[in-house]
C-alpha cells in the first residue's frame, strides 16, 4: 500500500518496529506473553515483506517501539498480558542483525534509525564537527552479548528477545555534549 501510494505521488512515510523485523506469529509459540505486541505479530510472509520494504527504502525507518511492561503485566496468561516489550536497548543490535542478513552496508542500516527519521520529521541533518555540541551514540559493532534481564537497563525487562545472542553494543551515549550513558568495558552478559 505504501509503494502504491508513493507511485501515485502521495507524501507517505512509514516505519516498522524492530521486533516485527525479526519475529512472526510463529514466535509466539505456546502463547509467550513476551510476544504480545501492538500491532500483533503477523505471518512470516508479512515479516519478509517488511524486511524487503526496509531494504528497498519503501519503509523509511526502524523504530524501537519501546513499550516496556513490568512483570505483573507479563507473568500472566497470554490473553491477559499487557501488550509491549522493551525495545530501546535492542534497536541497534537488531538493526545490525537485519542489515547483516539483508547484506546491507552499515551506513545504509544506520540511516534507518538516524537520518531517515530526521528526514521524515523535516529536521535538518545532524553533523559532527569540532566545537559543535554532540548528540550521538558510540558503539562497538563487534561485541557479542546475551539479552538477559540483568543486561537490560530499562525498567521493563520483558522482551521476546530474552536469551538471544546479539552483536553490537552501545558504549556511550552523549546528549547535548554530555555523557549520559557509559557502559563498563568488561560488561558482557
Amino acid at each position: 500500500m505504501v509503494r502504491e501510494a508513493r507511485r501515485r505521488g502521495l507524501a507517505v512515510t512509514s516505519d516498522v518496529g524492530v521486533h516485527h523485523v525479526h519475529l512472526s506469529d510463529l514466535d509466539i509459540g505456546y502463547f509467550d506473553p513476551n510476544c504480545k505486541l501492538i500491532p500483533p505479530l503477523r505471518s512470516r510472509r508479512d515479516k519478509d515483506a517488511l524486511r524487503a520494504g526496509l531494504a528497498d527504502g519503501t519503509i523509511d525507518a526502524i523504530c524501537s517501539d519501546h513499550t516496556p511492561v513490568d512483570d505483573d503485566g507479563k507473568q500472566v496468561p497470554f490473553a491477559q498480558a499487557e501488550s509491549g516489550a522493551t525495545g530501546l536497548e535492542l534497536l541497534l543490535p537488531l538493526t545490525l542483525k537485519w542489515a547483516q542478513q539483508a547484506h546491507l552496508p552499515l551506513p545504509a542500516a544506520l540511516a534507518r534509525v538516524t537520518t531517515e527519521p530526521l528526514r521524515v520529521l523535516g529536521l535538518p541533518p545532524q553533523r559532527i564537527a569540532v566545537g559543535e555540541v554532540a548528540d550521538l551514540c558510540v558503539f562497538d559493532p563487534a561485541t557479542w552479548w546475551r539479552v538477559e534481564r540483568g543486561a537490560l537497563h530499562s525498567q521493563g525487562k520483558n522482551t521476546p528477545m530474552l536469551g538471544m545472542e546479539l552483536q553490537g553494543r552501545v558504549r556511550y551515549t552523549l546528549v547535548g555534549g554530555r555523557i549520559v550513558f557509559d557502559a563498563p568495558v568488561d560488561r558482557q552478559s
